[in-house]
C-alpha cells in the first residue's frame, strides 16, 4: 500500500485524541475500508493492524478508578508485533498511527492507548499468533466537536496542546541550513502524539539524511519511548513527501532510532 501522504498530510494536522464517544455505530463502509487499510497497510514485516468491528466485552481503564476512561466507543483498532522482531515497538507506532491517521481522514476520532486497556478481554477478540503482543488499541468512533468536561480536565493534566519548539526537537537547528523537506517534517513531528505529551524525540541531519534519536532510553513497559518515536517517524515521512523528498526509514540500535534516508540527493 503507497502512502496516502495528501489525506494524511491534512489528517495529522487536524487530528487530536478523544476519549468520549457519542455510542453512535461506525457506518459499515467505513469499517469495510478500515478493513481494508488493515490488511493492505504493512510497511514493515511482523506488525500489523487489526480492527475489532463490535467490541463484545468493555476493554478501556480509567487512569485512576473510571477517571480518563474511555467511553462511548464500541469499536477498536489493536496494534500488535512479534516481540522477537529488534526495532518492534518502532514499527508498531509507525504502523498504528498510519490506521490511525486513515480513521481520521474518514471521520473518525482516534486516541492512542498503550497502558490503560485489558490485554487479556483483548486477546480473547483478537487471538495473537504465539509471538505477539498487542502494544496499543485505539477506539474508533463519532464525538461532539467540543471537548466535554472531564476530556477538558484530561488535556490540560498531559499539556495535550503544548508542543516542544523546533529548538527542543532537533540539533543543530538552523532555519537556512535545513532543507524546506525536513522542516517541514519536523513541524509534522512535533504534534505528533506520545504518551503524556513527552515528545521523546531529537532529530539532527548528518550526511545521509535525517537521524531521530530518542531524549532519554528507557521509559515504562505501557508507554514506550520508541513507540512513540515511531509515530513521529511517520508524521515526518508524510511531511517530507509531501514537500518532495521521498524517502525510506533504516531502523538503527538504541540510543538512536531510525535514520530517514531520501530517495535522491535533497540535503
Amino acid at each position: 500500500m503507497e502512502l496516502p501522504v495528501d489525506s494524511w498530510y491534512r489528517s495529522l494536522k487536524v487530528r487530536h485524541s478523544r476519549r468520549f464517544f457519542t455510542g453512535q455505530p461506525v457506518d459499515h463502509e467505513i469499517l469495510d475500508a478500515m478493513e481494508d487499510a488493515c490488511t493492505r497497510f504493512k510497511p514493515f514485516p511482523g506488525v500489523r493492524g487489526v480492527l475489532v468491528r463490535q467490541m463484545k466485552e468493555d476493554i478501556f481503564r480509567g487512569l485512576v478508578g473510571s477517571y480518563g476512561k474511555v467511553r462511548g466507543a464500541t469499536t477498536y483498532l489493536a496494534f500488535l508485533g512479534d516481540k522477537e522482531i529488534d526495532g518492534v515497538q518502532e514499527r508498531v507506532g509507525y504502523c498504528g498511527e498510519g490506521l490511525v491517521l486513515e480513521a481520521t481522514a474518514r471521520g473518525l476520532s482516534t486516541c492512542w492507548i498503550a497502558g490503560f486497556f485489558d490485554p487479556y478481554v483483548t486477546a480473547q477478540e483478537i487471538k495473537p499468533l504465539s509471538k505477539e503482543k498487542i502494544f496499543a488499541v485505539s477506539p474508533l468512533g463519532y464525538t461532539t466537536a467540543e471537548y466535554n468536561r472531564d476530556e477538558k480536565i484530561m488535556s490540560t493534566l498531559v499539556r495535550s496542546r503544548k508542543r516542544k519548539s523546533l529548538a527542543q526537537i532537533s540539533r543543530q537547528i538552523n532555519r537556512e541550513k535545513w532543507p524546506p523537506w525536513a522542516l517541514a517534517g519536523l513541524e509534522a513531528a512535533r504534534i505528533a502524539p506520545s504518551a503524556v505529551n513527552r515528545q521523546p524525540w531529537f532529530f539532527s541531519l548528518d550526511k545521509r539524511g535525517v537521524l531521530l534519536s530518542m531524549e532519554k532510553p528507557g521509559g515504562h513497559n505501557h508507554f514506550s519511548k520508541r513507540l512513540d518515536c515511531g509515530i513521529a517517524m511517520l508524521h515526518f515521512e508524510i511531511a517530507a513527501r509531501a514537500n518532495g523528498a521521498a524517502g525510506r526509514w533504516e531502523l538503527l540500535p538504541s540510543p538512536d532510532v531510525a535514520r530517514y534516508i531520501p530517495s535522491k540527493d535533497v540535503l
